[in-house]
Parts: structure tokens; C-alpha cells; sequence
């Protein structure tokens, strides 16, 4: 029952999109702008960088957040973090009232790494930003970083359901990223510092 309820909450709670949100109250539909996805690098691309960070802070918040409630409602038990997290993450991605078309859930999982240790968190989340840069596409820094954190919990022998879980939420968000993934094979991806705007 308690991973029930801990799935239940935090799918809601990843279900609230920024992204969406702020486009709404701007009169549009995010998802039918720039890359046509209810996450921060859209928000970027189409309204500045403050608004894209600002919703990526609230992307990765909700995570936390609900990494955090369902921790203190269940003490304890070191699955129930993991899983909180990972299902603010589906609810970010596959969100009930948006026809279960929301964001990629990056952003969430950088909050999800932070929720987990904070220290640990703050090394991925600048490793992130320092290849984002380097690269100039958001979407080669999240191959790597999906790579990279489920082979840490590999590494460190963490439980084998906390390594399932990694694995599987990883996967989702690289499969979200797919058509990234294909744009950048075809030099079609924007880039980091190419502008957009909806105005």
C-alpha cells in the first residue's frame, strides 16, 4: 500500500507542467510551438532563457518535493524515494489532463539525482550544464547523463530495485528524446544558443 499511495502522489505531483502552464497563461500551447514539447527547453527556445530556467527549476522542484513528502509519510524505507521520484517523472512526461502529452522529463530527473543526495544531484546537474555548453545541444548532455547515472548505482552496488528503477525511467526519457536523437544525426537539432521566439 505504501508504494501505492507514494505512486499515486507523486504522479500527481510530477503531472503539474510548468511548461504548459506558462504557455497557457501567455495564450498558447507550448506543445504546438518551437520543438512542440511541454518541458524548459522549449520555454527557452520560445521565451528566454529566464522563463526556460525558471521552468526547469519548477521541473526539477516537483521531483524533490515529492521525493521528500512521501519519504517523511514513510520512513525508513530507502525504495520509496526512488520510486517517488521516478513517478514524478511519469507524471511529468504522461500527464491525465494534457492527453498524457507533457514534457521529456529530463529536468524532473535532474531533480530526482538532487532528491537523492543533494551532493551527488549538484555534480550531475553541473556536469549537465558544463556538456550542454560544450556541445551547444541539451540532447547530447542527456544521452550521456542517462548513461552515466544508472552505471554509477551499477557501480556502487546499490539495491537491484533501485537499479531497475534508474534503468527504466532512463530509458523512458531517452525514448522521449528519440527524435533528438535522429535530429542530431541529421545536423537538423537546434542548438543551445539558436533563438526562437513566439512573439
Amino acid at each position: 500500500m505504501n508504494y501505492l499511495v507514494t505512486a499515486i502522489i507523486s504522479y500527481l505531483l510530477g503531472s503539474i507542467n510548468t511548461a504548459y502552464i506558462f504557455g497557457r497563461l501567455h495564450g498558447l500551447d507550448i506543445r504546438e510551438k518551437g520543438s512542440r514539447n511541454a518541458g524548459a527547453s522549449n520555454i527557452k527556445v520560445n521565451f528566454g532563457w529566464a522563463a526556460g530556467i525558471f521552468t526547469g527549476l519548477c521541473d526539477m522542484a516537483k521531483a524533490i518535493i515529492a521525493m521528500r513528502l512521501c519519504g517523511y509519510l514513510f520512513p525508513g524505507n530507502e525504495l520509496i524515494p526512488f520510486l517517488a521520484g521516478a513517478m514524478a517523472i511519469v507524471g511529468h512526461i504522461f500527464p491525465f489532463y494534457m492527453d498524457f502529452r507533457g514534457g521529456k522529463g529530463f529536468a524532473s530527473y535532474l531533480g530526482m539525482m538532487v532528491g537523492i543526495d543533494y551532493r551527488f544531484g549538484l555534480i550531475i546537474v553541473a556536469l549537465t550544464i558544463v556538456l550542454t555548453f560544450l556541445t551547444n545541444y541539451v540532447a547530447v548532455a542527456t544521452a550521456i547523463i542517462l548513461i552515466i547515472v544508472p552505471l554509477y548505482f551499477i557501480y556502487i552496488k546499490a539495491d537491484i530495485a533501485i537499479i531497475i528503477i534508474l534503468i527504466a525511467v532512463s530509458l523512458l526519457i531517452a525514448c522521449k528524446h528519440r527524435i533528438n536523437f535522429i535530429r542530431l544525426k541529421n545536423h537538423e537539432e537546434m542548438g543551445l544558443r539558436e533563438k526562437k521566439s513566439v512573439k
